[in-house]
């Protein structure tokens, strides 16, 4: 039992600190964002390598591996976004009196090409690890995706916390198609399957050697989902998240960072980085 409470460790620890690692890059000045995505993504094609080489190993450090790999490759996804790099046609604000499918056609399209790069890198990966013994790097990936459209489809259906702060000036439009409301009636059947799968990934690992390949993998993979869920319950309940990456701070160039009308007709990275 001792190797799964440190599974569940080291996902709680990567996903925190992957989090804020990303929030402290996306919070500084647009011109050091090149810098960043350069260096985030020599990182992803290592870590689609390190996939490569770990798919026959289904050991713990196998697991490990997998597992590290599948959240950090999802971590470059989110900053090509943030960052601008890679987002939609779309970059203005929702219009007035916009809505029903007008609304949904137009906030697709503030992330389109965003979503196909999805499908791209998810493709990778399965190709990477196909009928492999060690795929975990693969379904880290595929619940980080399926969660994440779960949280998009949420927030554009409405709920109490946007969590806008947390967005560099430039996409900061996009809370524009963001509803604020008490509750949407998606919200409880997304939390309730995702609780559902997590309950039987940690009821399959207890069933299983606890120091062996599946049964760590099985507990990585659901505390990773119960980290989903409750990112979903940040959404509609009042609890301070931020206190969580309080020890990430930007620097005052934030401040003189350009505005998001500024930003929707330049590209951040076009700035040379000083």
């Amino acid at each position: 039992m001792s190797t799964y409470t440190l599974a569940i460790g080291y996902a709680l620890f990567l996903w925190w600190f992957s989090t804020g690692v990303i929030l402290y890059l996306n919070g500084l000045p647009p011109r050091t964002y090149r810098l960043s995505l350069i260096a985030a993504t020599a990182l992803m094609i290592l870590l689609v390598g390190v996939l490569a080489l770990v798919r026959d190993q289904d050991n713990l450090w196998g697991a490990y591996l997998g597992f590290t790999a599948g959240v950090l490759v999802w971590g470059w996804l989110e900053m090509v976004y943030f960052m601008g790099l890679v987002t939609g046609p779309h970059k203005q604000a929702c219009p007035p009196n916009c809505a029903g499918w007008q609304r949904f056609r137009l906030a697709l399209g503030t992330s389109i090409y965003h979503e196909l790069l999805l499908l791209l890198i998810a493709a990778l990966l399965v190709a990477v690890t196909w009928d492999a013994p060690n795929q975990l790097g693969t379904w880290t990936f595929v619940i980080l995706w399926l969660m994440r459209w779960s949280a998009k489809l949420n927030l554009f259906l409405g709920v109490p916390n946007l969590n806008e702060d947390w967005l560099p000036e430039h996409v900061r439009f996009i809370t524009s198609y963001l509803r604020k409301r008490p509750m949407n009636l998606l919200f409880p059947v997304s939390v309730s399957v995702a609780t559902v799968v997590m309950s039987l990934l940690v009821e399959a690992a207890l069933e299983l050697p606890a120091t062996g390949f599946a049964g760590v993998s099985l507990i990585l993979a659901a505390t990773l989902l119960a980290l989903a869920i409750l990112e979903h319950w940040f959404l509609v309940l009042p609890l301070a998240d931020a206190a969580l990456w309080r020890w990430v701070t930007t620097s005052g160039d934030r401040e003189n960072s350009p505005s998001g009308s500024e930003v929707i007709d330049k590209n951040p990275l076009d700035e040379p980085v000083r």
